[in-house]
């Protein structure tokens, strides 16, 4: 992808803050074409994500209802969580997160592929999963700050949410269309 004229490189750059889920840091940077000054950018360094398109033996798609800090509402989206980057791979996570969040496991894992979530502002990427045949083995193992709803929906019900805008998550949106062409894909074949 190389392209001098498009690619920039870090001069310098130092950590701003420090949280418990991701640094940003102020990076200084000049353009590869040398036809510009140096800019100021801050990016958001977080580790990678991984994101669950759960489909129960029943065919009902497994969504998480929790409210989210950032907006300050109620939001229905798809299990997912943070990689550990000390000791995990996204496969486990995967299989760790939907067990954790909604009680269910699943027979089947397919990757589904990796996206980066804002490449303006994060550095990290999110690895996408479907989990098919699922059955609920478990009772919910949730985090001491995690409050979570376990909403079940026809595939056909979860496009529709997806469709009206009450399934707005971005990520989770990327999952679904990573979802159907997966499945179109699969039919094609």
């Amino acid at each position: 992808m190389g392209n001098k004229k498009l690619e920039w490189e870090t001069t310098s750059k130092k950590i701003i803050c420090k949280t418990r889920v991701f640094e940003v840091v102020q990076k200084i940077m000049r353009p590869l074409d040398l036809r510009g000054k140096e800019a100021e950018f801050s990016t958001l360094y977080a580790p990678d994500w991984i994101n669950v398109v759960a489909v129960s033996s029943a065919g009902e798609v497994l969504l998480v209802k929790q409210f989210r800090y950032g907006t300050e509402r109620l939001s229905l989206e798809i299990p997912g969580g943070v990689i550990d980057p000390d000791d995990e791979n996204p496969l486990y996570t995967a299989k760790r997160e939907l067990m954790e969040e909604t009680g269910y496991t699943a027979k089947k894992w397919s990757k589904l592929g990796v996206i980066t979530s804002n490449p303006a502002l994060f550095n990290n990427s999110c690895h996408v999963f479907l989990a098919e045949e699922c059955k609920q083995t478990h009772q919910q193992q949730l985090d001491e700050h995690e409050r979570i709803e376990l909403i079940k929906l026809s595939l056909d019900d979860f496009f529709n949410r997806i469709k009206n805008g009450e399934i707005d998550h971005a990520l989770a949106v990327a999952a679904a269309g990573l979802f159907l062409l997966h499945k179109r894909v699969s039919l094609d074949v």
